[in-house]
């Protein structure tokens, strides 16, 4: 059974709790990422992006994790996690403030910045697995030996709340948005943009993307029910092999749309990002615009946030959205 979501009164305790603990960071228009959106046939399309990759550790999920680790509900033995990264870091960031013990599960070869990231922070980190889900099995296991509590990526309702008050923010600094697209892994993000979005602004659909090489969540929300998909995609933010039953209850609630895109199409929002924005966006902070990008006539006339979750990419993939050229091709 999926735990009960937070309500918007667990959102603003959230957002009491966080303050001065995390970056208010900036929602902030290109009028060069406009006029490529434009040039895709999205006639009269406005662009923001929401800079998560400002975040403290590169990515917005160590909102939710400073939320939960502050909670200090069943950590008195540590706390245990299963990641690709930006999950990993924010815990292993959260821990470290509070003094609490931290260990990380991770699937062999893990994105280095990120690992590195979280060994910095003092967690210890576990290299077991060729997926997440074996990563979560191994996890599970050292929780129950030591005592620790296990942090899920997607069943926790203070992740979610915490990573709500990034929608909080958006909504602040860009009041006149239509159209809110956020990157889906576990779904806690878009969870948490459903949340806020129902309870302070139901006139803002919120989209939610994935990569087509890792579909799980996207499939488990068109059938309604929780699936596991193969995970092929290389953007490690949204290498999720199974639906989440928390996230999964909202956004079938809330979620006004869940699109695809595939490897190519996250790696030219990138090249996008790079030299339209000067931004650098790890392959799941990239996918929210690679779908505004891919559907034009989806986003047509609208107002459009973007989630920039995350920047911590990794050098190869950098060079790839570097030397891509105008349709997304290896140059």
């Amino acid at each position: 059974m999926a735990p009960a979501p937070p309500t918007i009164d667990d959102v603003r305790a959230a957002q009491q709790r966080l303050e001065g603990l995390v970056v208010t960071t900036p929602t902030t228009a290109y009028p060069e990422l406009d006029r490529r959106v434009r040039a895709r046939g999205s006639a009269g399309t406005s662009v923001v992006v929401k800079h998560e990759n400002l975040q403290h550790t590169g990515a917005f999920k160590v909102r939710g994790a400073l939320n939960l680790v502050r909670r200090g509900r069943g950590i008195e033995h540590g706390v245990v996690a299963y990641s690709t990264g930006n999950h990993a870091q924010a815990l292993a960031y959260a821990s470290a403030a509070a003094g609490v013990p931290c260990t990380i599960v991770m699937p062999r070869d893990p994105n280095p910045v990120k690992e590195r990231a979280v060994r910095d922070r003092g967690a210890e980190v576990v290299l077991h697995g060729a997926d997440l889900g074996e990563a979560a099995v191994h996890a599970r296991s050292i929780a129950d030996r030591r005592g620790a509590r296990l942090v899920s990526a997607g069943d926790e309702p203070e992740l979610v709340a915490g990573v709500a008050t990034a929608t909080v923010e958006l909504l602040e600094q860009a009041p006149e948005l239509d159209t809110l697209v956020v990157p889906v892994g576990g779904g806690s993000g878009a969870a948490a943009a459903c949340l806020v979005t129902a309870a302070l602004a139901p006139h803002v659909e919120v989209v939610g993307v994935q990569s087509s090489a890792a579909p799980a969540a996207h499939d488990s929300w068109r059938s309604g029910a929780l699936r596991t998909r193969p995970v092929r995609t290389r953007a490690e933010g949204l290498a999720v092999g199974c639906g989440f039953a928390l996230t999964q209850t909202v956004l079938l609630q809330h979620l006004a749309d869940f699109l695809l895109v595939d490897d190519e199409a996250i790696t030219e929002a990138q090249h996008a990002y790079l030299t339209a924005a000067r931004t650098v966006a790890e392959g799941a902070g990239a996918a929210a615009l690679a779908a505004v990008l891919s559907f034009p006539d989806r986003f047509a006339g609208r107002r459009v946030g973007v989630v920039c979750s995350g920047g911590n990419a990794r050098e190869e993939e950098l060079l790839r959205a570097l030397t891509c050229d105008a349709a997304g091709a290896a140059a």
